[in-house]
This record gives C-alpha cells, structure tokens and sequence, in this order.
C-alpha cells in the first residue's frame, strides 16, 4: 500500500513540476511525503517479515 502511495505521490509531483511552477512549495511537500512513504514500506515490511 505504501509503495502504491508513492508512485502516485511521485507522478504528482512530475505532473505539478511540469504544469504549475509558481506552486513550489506544495510540489515539494508531495515529494517529500513520497519519499518519507516509501521509507515506511520498507521499514514496516522488513519487520513484518
């Protein structure tokens, strides 16, 4: 689920990096909750697992 949540963060944030430049910010903050997602995918699967 969190790897799902990712990608679409990260499409997102090409999408808003491409179209709306004056929204610096908010772009910014997909990327980061993207990758702080992926991060967590990682984690919590290693110790499921």
């Amino acid at each position: 689920m969190f790897i799902i949540l990712a990608v679409v963060l990260l499409v997102a944030y090409v999408v808003g990096l491409v179209t709306f430049k004056a929204a610096g910010l908010a772009i910014h903050l997909l990327l980061v909750f993207a990758v702080i997602s992926f991060i967590l995918h990682f984690v919590m699967g290693r110790r499921s697992a």
